[in-house]
């Protein structure tokens, strides 16, 4: 039994690892379970057989991605430091997640989910996860920089900021990105003097 869990675990594993990449390097419309299987290395059964359909095995794998950024990002903003150099650190980070590949994988499934509820469902779920983070975290620092801006507005508008300036990047649009990020870490400097 133990034998067949293993192998279970890393054929699900190689499942998940080449969608991600496949889904990065291709998009969505150059997927097939015949695909992923042989970079995977495994049966193309395995597919439907693990997940039950490609679009849960691209949602586990949006789901997995998530959770790995998920725990860097809490890890992040848990630690004793300024607001100001998390927010740094997260600005940073908005690039090195396009180079990653993520939001392509975000906005990939996004697309799908507009016509798939099931998918939309699973996708709303996700984003809540990063709003939930940016609630907690997001709550003090609006009080220790004196912002007068509501929890829900801030966390909505940070979220569609950083969306926004992903898709761009992902569209090879950069123009203003570096000007607005220095303009907020001017204010944010200013409000914690």
């Amino acid at each position: 039994m133990e034998a067949a869990t293993s192998r279970r675990e890393t054929a699900t594993t190689a499942l998940l690892d080449a969608a991600e990449r496949l889904l990065i390097e291709s998009g969505y419309a150059g997927l097939t379970t015949r695909r992923v299987a042989a970079e995977a290395g495994v049966n193309h059964g395995l597919v439907h057989y693990y997940f039950g359909s490609m679009e849960e095995l691209l949602l586990q794998v949006l789901e997995r991605f998530t959770d790995r950024l998920i725990e860097r990002q809490a890890a992040m903003y848990e630690a004793d430091a300024p607001f100001l150099d998390k927010w740094r650190t997260a600005m940073r980070w908005l690039e090195q997640d396009v180079e990653a590949g993520y939001p392509k994988v975000w906005w990939e499934l996004q697309a799908m989910a507009w016509n798939h509820p099931e998918m939309r469902d699973r996708l709303v779920r996700v984003d809540e996860v990063w709003r939930t983070l940016l609630r907690t975290h997001f709550a003090s620092a609006l009080d220790e920089y004196g912002i007068d801006f509501p929890l829900e507005a801030t966390v909505a508008l940070v979220v569609a900021f950083n969306k926004g300036i992903q898709i761009e990047q992902l569209s090879g649009i950069a123009t203003g990105h570096r000007e607005l990020l220095d303009w907020i870490d001017g204010w944010l400097e200013e409000k914690a003097a």
